[in-house]
């Protein structure tokens, strides 16, 4: 049985695939609704959006909200206020990962069936500082419910090409072993949900920041389990704030003020190193830098030169 034809039968209402039609570029912006976009969520909405538009591609917006706990309140009400004031044009519905947990539940049966994934019973007491999985559970046979799943990986390199960090590899078995792809309360995994949706939506090029770099060879290894075609990554090097760090909402980045998006935009391409777009609309300074985008501008690195609040 084809992973399509899984989804279809275990979610018959919804569509096997949800992009309207499938284009040689999709892009995406995919944010968590875990606080307020900042000025590094700007910097990858814009990367994403003139990276597709420039290739003539289509853009897409979902908000990866899976891990309901974290969900702060507002924060979704103001992403996407943040892609009306930016007058950004996503290609499609928005869509919500929590309005998604059925199709998630099917993957994970149809890699049940196919003996790929496990249960676990360890806490996160248990493992200690163990940054590696040991596979304590693998062949241990406990019953799914009620506890965490993981998949299991395989002692193989896993390598990409990335547009701006050059060529990546990983051998999961020796960098992380067997990862969760659903934790013990229920909670999809992003690694899951990022890959599902992904396919269902008809991605081909991901533009992200260089934080969610050591998470790609998951994602990849993820797609050939499930026979889904490969990706083209592309990780911004991240703006860091005055002490080093990179811009989260953990490290109390401000939220995006959009009573001064054009400025905003602006500085987010500066700091892309882009030619100047003069302050104007957001609509018609994305037009201009649509029509300047040169993605081999982009700092080298993971991390943008000076610091942003």
């Amino acid at each position: 049985m084809t992973v399509e034809n899984s989804l279809a039968e275990h979610a018959p209402h919804a569509q096997q695939r949800d992009h309207i039609s499938l284009t040689r570029y999709s892009g995406r912006f995919a944010p968590s609704p875990t606080g307020p976009l900042h000025f590094g969520s700007l910097i990858t909405a814009v990367a994403s959006y003139c990276d597709a538009k420039a290739q003539h591609g289509t853009w897409l917006v979902r908000i990866e909200d899976t891990d309901i706990p974290r969900i702060y309140p507002g924060s979704e009400n103001h992403i996407l206020r943040c892609i009306d004031a930016f007058q950004f044009e996503p290609d499609a519905e928005i869509i919500f990962q929590k309005d998604r947990l059925d199709l998630y539940a099917a993957v994970l049966q149809q890699l049940q069936q196919r003996d790929l994934v496990y249960a676990c019973q360890c806490t996160r007491k248990m493992l200690g500082s163990n940054h590696i999985y040991a596979g304590t559970c693998r062949n241990l046979g406990l019953n799914f419910a009620n506890q965490a799943i993981r998949v299991k990986v395989t002692d193989q390199e896993i390598c990409f090409q990335d547009r701006l960090q050059d060529k990546q590899c990983s051998n999961l078995a020796q960098d992380l072993g067997d990862f969760v792809l659903k934790r013990r309360d229920g909670i999809i995994n992003y690694q899951l949900a990022v890959v599902v949706d992904d396919y269902l939506q008809g991605i081909t090029h991901v533009v992200r920041g260089a934080d969610l770099l050591d998470n790609t060879a998951r994602q990849i290894y993820l797609g050939q389990l499930l026979g889904y075609p490969k990706l083209s990554y592309t990780h911004l090097p991240l703006a860091m704030n005055a002490q080093g760090q990179k811009l989260s909402k953990q490290n109390l980045a401000q939220a995006l003020d959009l009573a001064q998006a054009p400025k905003l935009l602006q500085a987010a391409l500066t700091a892309l190193n882009q030619a100047t777009v003069e302050l104007d609309t957001p609509a018609r300074m994305l037009t201009q830098a649509i029509q300047q985008w040169d993605l081999s501008r982009i700092p080298a690195g993971t991390a943008l030169h000076g610091y942003y609040l």
